[in-house]
């Protein structure tokens, strides 16, 4: 997508074609700062401290660790060390670990000397995969959206309330859940986006930067303000990303993705989950009782990050001091309360029979 009228991914290779370069999403959407990610290390800590964010990303970030090790040393012991590491910066987005599985399984029985090459190539399928995924997911959500303005009197616009960011700072291009919405835009569709501001990372300014940047008209809203614009009639759609599906259609998301859900689902308002496969989880049925929450550090809840009056980016504490804070970075929404999932194979419903029809290669019963 753009930047100030430059086309840029979210992950992409340096000059030299082995340096590693990412945006820093601790600083957008105050500051545009890029990262160059040389050893394995680099990578786990971009993952690990949320410099990159987002299932996919965080899944192509790895496969490039992956890639950034064998250049250090492509020895087995190396292999096996930096897959540990990786795997474990991140508990609740499976894309980490299919990523990482893809790419060892082709390397352990690849030639030493050809593991650099090879991991490089599979971390830039990847990342090329991603991008088509996305591509198609936002070509199959753009006919909910036109399907919802064709009920609407002329020029009347199409409101839409998202959650977390799922754009393309949330993969490596498009980005799932806005993905459709930049096509609809594109199209010539009347729309305005409802962007919660997502606590206590506030990834919702990150989606306010891309929504601006690509000139759609949006509003930046507090978490507890959706389920009353929905109760109101101000949201026509819900669209929002995930970071683990499962065989039955729950869907794992930043926290406060299941409140939104509820309130959809009390007032009639489509709810719909996009997501690429990679997404998918169909070793796991029970999304609430299986899926490991990952617990981030409380100091993300009690401090905020802004700019001064003075114009000067600083971290803020708003919280008593002493005060414990709880951090609960992800929660599930059975797939009751889903309108549909948005694939890139199609639309179906969040059932494992709905699943189980557009993706019977990759499915199996629990």
């Amino acid at each position: 997508m753009k930047i100030n009228g430059t086309h840029y991914r979210s992950v992409w290779l340096a000059d030299d074609d082995h340096t590693v370069e990412i945006f820093d999403q601790t600083k957008l959407p105050f500051e545009i700062q890029t990262i160059q990610l040389r050893t394995m290390q680099d990578a786990a800590t971009a993952i690990k401290e949320m410099w990159v964010r987002g299932a996919p990303l965080i899944g192509a970030v790895a496969a490039y660790g992956m890639a950034l090790a064998m250049r250090q040393e492509s020895s087995d012991e190396n292999l096996r060390k930096s897959y540990d590491i990786l795997v474990k910066t991140r508990p609740t987005a499976i894309n980490l670990k299919w990523a990482l599985d893809r790419t060892y399984q082709a390397l352990e029985n690849t030639q030493h000397s050809l593991r650099e090459a090879t991991a490089y190539r599979i971390a830039n399928e990847i990342a090329d995969e991603d991008v088509e995924l996305c591509r198609k997911i936002g070509e199959h959500g753009l006919k909910i959206i036109q399907s919802i303005a064709a009920t609407k009197p002329t020029g009347e616009v199409v409101n839409i309330l998202t959650h977390c960011n799922a754009g393309w700072l949330a993969t490596v291009d498009w980005g799932t859940a806005l993905a459709p919405i930049y096509m609809a835009h594109d199209a010539g569709i009347k729309i305005h986006v409802w962007v919660d501001e997502t606590r206590p990372r506030n990834q919702g300014g990150l989606t306010a930067f891309e929504l601006g940047s690509h000139g759609i008209p949006h509003t930046l809203i507090a978490d507890n303000a959706g389920g009353h614009l929905i109760q109101h009639g101000k949201v026509d759609l819900c669209i929002v990303g995930t970071d683990r599906t499962t065989a039955r259609g729950d869907v794992c998301n930043k926290i406060g993705t299941y409140l939104k859900a509820l309130a959809a689902k009390a007032n009639q308002v489509p709810f719909y989950v996009a997501l690429p496969s990679p997404t998918l989880d169909f070793t796991v049925w029970d999304g609430v009782k299986e899926i490991p929450i990952e617990q981030r550090s409380g100091e993300e809840q009690s401090h905020v990050y802004g700019i001064t009056p003075e114009g000067t980016r600083s971290w803020v504490n708003t919280a008593p001091q002493g005060t414990f804070c709880g951090n609960y970075a992800f929660d599930v929404t059975p797939a009751e309360f889903i309108t549909g999932l948005i694939t890139e194979r199609g639309v179906c419903d969040a059932s494992a029979e709905g699943l189980r029809a557009l993706f019977p290669d990759l499915c199996r019963k629990p």
